[in-house]
């Protein structure tokens, strides 16, 4: 055993009891982070607009501070990317996270010098749980890779604009820089393509023992490396047994992942988001992530059943941690230490655990696809399927749109069941135009597409009222009962394959 590796354990254990003292005193953990959060924020023009001064307890703080999802948020955050200070946080902050938006094209998500070190100490302790809890500390020896997005960063009135996995790259640990891979200069590699192959000639002869990514980002790459190599990825790095990973659901890649390594390997989730690092699976033998108490984070949750409910106008309930119950679907709100107060972060949780609080990522508050990190939502589709008619005598029905993760042949692909009352005159230049719309209206979708992960959408014709059969199959025909715009699933079009369908 290298002297690594005995440090490892030892600073795994120390922060293993550090995460006990906090972890088993949750709703006091909890109440120090909301009380200082509304001590820093005092002053700032969010705080005095809404009587910060005021606020003694929970209770002051939700008749103060309703919840808002980003565009709520906007206006004050436009307000800060122009160069005001102390608008949501005190002064500015350090870096803005763009993410793909909703109704307002990108997001910029304020990161600041007190949240920051946050994103960063979770996916280290993330790792130490878990050479706590195994044992296993040889791979610190090994070379790990981190699949991440270009650092290069863009800088406007003072503050560095960038996405979050290359802001991140800035701050990996002097102790991990000789171990770190790709190189910096293979990172700011814009096109994803030429980036994973420039990965694969820099590690296929290296000592890799721990890779982390999105599990469709990480397969691209296990994939070209079986090509080169010519063997399974388990074979070429011998050593390789960790693979963490973030950002979708793992499950549906685990057999594709197992097949192209030749065997198991342990695996480390991880919830990290531009607006925090919520939560990391603390233990290989429970279910769940540890949700992350004391990390400059306030935590609220709303049932996902009364989530757009408004009962005599006081809107749903809003739940501390002390309250919440096993197995119930949550919409996660949070107010963070980067200036976002009751934001509504779009995502649902459950918990599975009430001691410690351990929780899985349920969905989305909204229909979505996200099959490969994606996160497409219902206005996006429908932009932009309005936007490829747009001109034509094309007319819609209706219409769903699915992932296909497993094609019989060729690339994973978005499926568009549409029902055309006008059927296009030229069905491929439609597809086209219907792929570029969707790639203007989503950056994420738009790097799938380019990294050929994803190929270019794929149309199905549904016979003349098929949405409808399908509607009356389930009992939910007429009313104000609608069809999902879009899904992460295929539960809704395997029973519209089964139905008449013309390809």
């Amino acid at each position: 055993m290298s002297l690594k590796s005995i440090a490892a354990k030892l600073f795994a254990k120390k922060i293993y009891n550090t995460t006990q003292a906090w972890s088993t005193d949750p709703i006091e953990t909890q109440k120090k982070v909301f009380l200082q959060l509304i001590k820093d924020a005092n002053k700032t023009q969010f705080g005095v607009d809404h009587h910060f001064d005021q606020i003694k307890n929970y209770d002051d703080f939700t008749n103060q501070v309703p919840v808002r999802d980003y565009e709520g948020l906007k206006p004050y955050i436009d307000k800060v990317v122009k160069g005001s200070v102390d608008v949501l946080w005190k002064g500015k902050p350090l870096y803005f996270a763009k993410t793909s938006g909703t109704t307002s094209g990108a997001k910029y998500i304020p990161l600041t010098k007190e949240s920051m070190p946050f994103h960063i100490t979770a996916a280290r302790n993330a790792i130490l749980h878990y050479i706590h809890e195994t044992g296993n500390a040889d791979f610190v020896d090994g070379k790990m890779i981190f699949l991440q997005g270009s650092p290069l960063l863009e800088v406007n009135n003072g503050i560095k604009f960038g996405r979050l996995s290359g802001i991140v790259a800035h701050f990996v640990p002097k102790y991990l820089q000789k171990n770190r891979m790709p190189s910096w200069e293979t990172n700011c590699i814009e096109d994803w393509d030429t980036k994973v192959n420039a990965i694969v000639e820099e590690t296929i002869n290296e000592n890799m023992a721990v890779i982390s990514g999105i599990p469709s980002w990480v397969q691209m790459y296990f994939e070209k490396l079986h090509q080169k190599g010519g063997k399974p990825v388990g074979e070429i790095f011998k050593n390789f047994n960790l693979f963490i990973y973030g950002g979708v659901n793992y499950e549906p890649y685990r057999a594709k992942f197992e097949n192209l390594i030749g065997r198991k390997v342990d695996s480390i989730e991880l919830f990290p988001a531009s607006e925090g690092f919520f939560a990391y699976q603390d233990s290989q033998k429970e279910k769940g992530m540890l949700l992350l108490l004391n990390s400059g984070i306030f935590y609220e949750f709303i049932n996902s059943d009364e989530f757009y409910t408004n009962p005599e106008g006081s809107g749903p309930r809003r739940f501390t941690i002390g309250e919440v119950e096993l197995g119930v679907n949550y919409v996660l709100i949070i107010s963070t230490n980067a200036g976002l107060w009751g934001y509504d972060l779009g995502d649902t949780v459950q918990f599975t655990s009430l001691k410690p609080y351990r929780i899985i990522v349920s969905g989305r508050i909204k229909h979505y696809i996200s099959a490969f990190g994606e996160h497409v939502i219902g206005k996006e589709v429908e932009s932009a399927l309005q936007e490829a008619i747009l001109g034509t005598t094309i007319r819609i029905n209706e219409f769903t749109v699915a992932p296909q993760i497993t094609p019989a042949e060729g690339l994973p692909y978005h499926e568009w069941f549409i029902e055309f009352e006008n059927d296009p005159e030229d069905s491929v230049s439609f597809a086209e135009a219907l792929d570029n719309a969707m790639r203007k209206q989503n950056m994420y979708y738009d790097d799938l597409i380019v990294g050929k992960v994803l190929r270019k959408v794929v149309i199905t014709k549904v016979a003349k009222n098929g949405f409808q059969d399908y509607m009356k199959s389930i009992g939910k025909l007429g009313g104000q009962n609608k069809i999902p715009r879009l899904s992460n699933d295929r539960s809704i079009v395997e029973q519209l394959e089964n139905s008449p369908v013309r390809k």
